[in-house]
């Protein structure tokens, strides 16, 4: 449960294409063994909206704790990123992290927000549009976890990536390193500035996955509202129920939907059937110790520069540079 990679809008998929790919991603799912959900489907409006208010939770520390270190160091990590720097970000939020940054660099060139979302991508382009006239904005509708391609760079320009919110954690392992890999060969020359959660204590953790609202619980199960709105499927929200846990081993929350009775659930023409207590695994939260992270990065073609956490040791940020 970390920043979104959300749809977009002039070079967005058709919304017929990305209706065929939600359902055929989620069939694929609930009929595999054991069933699971892709995250990336959470965000749809409503889903946005709800991960929103996770991110104001007093549970749900990651959002302020980045923030504060954002605040905290962005001279730093200014001197290190350099003058001229055109800044891509993988999954643009909402842009109150971006801003924290750009504020703080020597003449910046570009942006180039890259997010699946069309409208929501377009609004926060536009924001900055308006409130940065000098920086020539340009949104990137795409999956930054499929091949696509960046506009060319501008003449002059380090090109430097900016992935905050620790969705890195989302990645398995494989998945996490191949994802750098295609970071550092899209930022031959510059660098990435990364947040990454931290192992903790795990009553925290379970805290953050668990909160007393139900706002985690209505997030989770807001894919099968999806289904049912937008695939005609009819799941029984009352016959689930919003399941996390952290594995120390995994170093990592795992988040579950859990069936509350035998059931069967009509999707696209097809009939799903639950167990009774079966669970679909919507989300992985992986975690890692700075040492980790930093050979994990290593191992993806980077040169891990220096890294910072709160005085909890609850976040880190990296700045990574290409080898």
């Amino acid at each position: 449960m970390n920043a979104p990679n959300r749809r977009g809008p002039s070079e967005a998929l058709t919304s017929s294409a990305a209706h065929d790919d939600f359902g055929r991603a989620l069939l694929a799912g609930l009929k595999g063994s054991p069933k699971s959900l892709p995250c990336k489907f959470f965000y749809d409006e409503a889903g946005s909206i709800l991960f929103d208010r996770i991110c104001e939770l007093p549970e749900y520390y990651p959002t302020r704790t980045e923030l504060a270190l954002l605040e905290a160091r962005a001279g730093d990590f200014a001197a290190l990123i350099g003058p001229d720097a055109e800044l891509v970000e993988f999954g643009a939020g909402a842009g109150r992290k971006v801003r924290i940054l750009l504020d703080a660099l020597e003449r910046p060139r570009g942006y180039l927000p890259i997010d699946i979302s069309g409208d929501y991508l377009q609004g926060v382009a536009d924001k900055l549009d308006a409130d940065y006239p000098s920086l020539r904005v340009r949104p990137v509708v795409a999956d930054y976890t499929k091949p696509f391609a960046l506009p060319a760079k501008s003449p002059g320009a380090r090109r430097v990536g900016f992935f905050p919110g620790s969705t890195i954690g989302n990645f398995p392992r494989a998945e996490a390193i191949a994802f750098l890999r295609m970071a550092a060969d899209k930022l031959a020359g510059g660098g990435l500035l990364i947040g990454v959660d931290l192992v903790k204590d795990p009553n925290v953790l379970h805290a953050a996955y668990n909160d007393a609202a139900g706002i985690t619980a209505a997030f989770n199960k807001n894919i099968l509202v999806r289904a049912n709105a937008e695939l005609g499927a009819d799941f029984d929200l009352d016959g689930f129920a919003h399941h996390a846990f952290y594995d120390p081993r995994a170093q990592r929350i795992e988040m579950h939907l859990v069936s509350l009775a035998r059931q069967r659930v009509r999707l696209l023409g097809q009939e799903i059937l639950f167990a009774e207590g079966e669970t679909t695994h919507t989300e992985d939260s992986h975690k890692y110790t700075l040492d980790g992270f930093r050979a994990l990065a290593a191992e993806a073609g980077f040169v891990p520069r220096a890294a910072w956490t709160d005085p909890g040791r609850l976040f880190s940020i990296h700045w990574l540079e290409v080898a």
